[in-house]
């Protein structure tokens, strides 16, 4: 009985759509969840960390929280970006912890039913299979949905515990 009603419960969580903030590294286009974003921020030049991997930029103070910064294109191994206007810094909130991400731009959000959400194959990339929850579909685009706390708990970073 237990069993069937927690079986129904998550029938019914996937049955709801979930919002997912979609931007932009290079030409392809990623989601996260919405519920881990806490604000989008203009990018601004870190202070760098000796000996950090190259992929964190640095660190900024975000009123009186010291905040990693994590460029996405070094991380997936892209090409370098030029910052320009267009660049953002997307604030997370994973874990009881506050890190941001370099992004070329943010799109839109975006609501995703289970439907929607199609399993990932499985092929060599530059983003760790376990960090991609799937790829989303919304009329013609394809959209990488990454899971952050995954991603940030990996030990190539352990951001998050």
């Amino acid at each position: 009985m237990q069993a069937l009603a927690l079986r129904e419960s998550a029938t019914e969580t996937q049955a709801y759509p979930t919002e997912y903030l979609t931007f932009r590294l290079g030409r392809e286009e990623y989601a996260i969840d919405i519920l881990k974003v806490q604000e989008i921020r203009g990018y601004e030049q870190p202070t760098r960390i000796a000996n950090a991997p190259h992929f964190i930029k640095g660190v900024v103070n975000l009123r009186g929280v010291i905040v990693p910064i994590i460029d996405l294109r070094l991380k997936f191994g892209l090409d370098d970006a030029a910052y320009n206007t267009f660049t953002v810094v997307i604030i997370l909130n994973v874990g009881q912890r506050v890190v941001g991400m370099v992004v070329d731009s943010v799109s839109d959000v975006l609501e995703l039913k289970a439907a929607d959400i199609r399993e990932a194959p499985e092929m060599s990339s530059m983003v760790e299979s376990s960090h991609i929850i799937g790829l989303g579909t919304v009329a013609e685009r394809m959209l990488i949905l990454i899971d952050v706390e995954k991603m940030l708990g990996a030990p190539d970073m352990a951001l998050v515990g």
